[in-house]
């Protein structure tokens, strides 16, 4: 435990990294993926059993906190960490990626955006100031600068003028940050769309900055996953090789698997806890839809040789039967399946990576995803 926040470098394997980063509500293993708790909750699921799977830190929504039920209250209330019953670290976003997607009649300036929420139509406006000032009221441990964040694909002058917006209010989140207690970190967001030239700018004035940590926004937002992959492989060689680098709102296994590949050490992403909502399971084998008739009479777990018990002690035939029936707890057993998955994905990547051997677990990582799960007729 320490009373600052740090990051060392354990391992490299290529480009692919191990290592560590230290707070004072616990460390953190790289590559890490953080579960996401919008509303001071990661859906379905307790706090107890996302720490069992193996996550160090969860993702809180600023958006969506600052709306419901405030952030003056869950301050009053002796801060996010104890609100929700998680007392290890907690990454909160700013809140301009859910300004773009989900608010009514956004107007745009210099200073911030003012929007109408998407729960009451209530007139808010969030500036660089005001949303490190949210975060400092939640507790969390890190804490992201407000940016723009535009839809892929755009015109590349959209992109240069979110960049340039984005950059100004990173220097202004800086200074408003620097009132906050000793061992929280703040992180800029590397922007600039799909031009590499404007990616490249970008971390480079972020890097000049001195962040604790950078983060790369603007992906996963409509775009192939060749050119996420190949925004990674442009900005990682202008990133300071000492600081954490976290790509914001991603994704799919293979897409964490690849990232790493790149250099990236940490993720989030919706896409365990809503697609076990939703019925599919993400496991060594590859996706499982429990919706599909052929598991009506499947007797078998999800993957008996894995010590969760939602993958391991439950039929499939039972699961299908849960999601048929609408019973919640069909999607709240493939939520706790998925985010076990992902947390064994990067103990995974972990230890390959510490044992020089990362290429190996990629390949076999992959081939067990296109093998499959329909065991061979005899």
């Amino acid at each position: 435990m320490t009373d600052a926040f740090s990051f060392a470098l354990h391992a490299k394997d290529g480009a692919a990294r191990t290592g560590e980063i230290s707070t004072p509500r616990g460390n953190i293993r790289t590559p890490a993926f953080m579960p996401v708790g919008t509303a001071a909750t990661v859906k379905g699921v307790y706090p107890e059993q996302v720490r069992a799977t193996g996550a160090d830190i969860l993702l809180g929504n600023t958006y969506h906190l600052m709306l419901r039920p405030g952030a003056e209250r869950i301050a009053r209330l002796g801060g996010l960490h104890h609100f929700m019953r998680w007392e290890r670290p907690i990454l909160t976003d700013s809140g301009g990626f859910q300004v773009m997607s989900l608010s009514a009649l956004r107007k745009l300036s210099e200073d911030g955006v003012t929007f109408r929420s998407h729960i009451d139509g209530a007139v808010h406006e969030l500036t660089p100031e005001r949303a490190v000032e949210i975060q400092g009221l939640l507790g969390s441990d890190i804490q992201m600068q407000l940016d723009e964040c535009v839809r892929l694909p755009c015109e590349d002058a959209e992109a240069e003028r979110a960049m340039r917006l984005s950059l100004r209010w990173a220097e202004r989140s800086k200074r408003a940050f620097e009132a906050q207690p000793k061992g929280r970190a703040l992180f800029g967001i590397v922007q600039g769309g799909a031009v590499e030239s404007l990616r490249i700018e970008s971390a480079r004035a972020l890097a000049d900055m001195d962040f604790p940590g950078y983060s790369i926004g603007g992906l996963a937002v409509g775009e192939p996953q060749d050119v996420m992959l190949r925004m990674i492989e442009t900005v990682e060689p202008h990133l300071p090789s000492t600081k954490p680098r976290y790509l914001m709102g991603v994704g799919t296994p293979d897409d964490l698997l690849e990232a790493v590949a790149r250099g990236i050490d940490m993720f989030d992403c919706v896409m365990p806890t809503r697609s076990g909502r939703h019925a599919l399971a993400f496991t060594r084998f590859g996706k499982i839809n429990l919706k599909n008739a052929r598991h009506a009479e499947d007797p078998r777990p999800l993957d008996e040789e894995s010590d969760c018990p939602a993958l391991r002690d439950y039929s499939r035939a039972y699961l299908h039967h849960l999601i048929r029936c609408g019973e919640m707890l069909g999607p709240m057993l493939l939520t706790w399946a998925n985010l076990h998955y992902y947390q064994d994905l990067m103990a995974g990547m972990r230890a390959a990576i510490a044992e020089g051997r990362f290429e190996e677990f990629r390949a076999q990582t992959k081939a067990g995803w296109a093998a499959g799960d329909i065991p061979e007729r005899g």
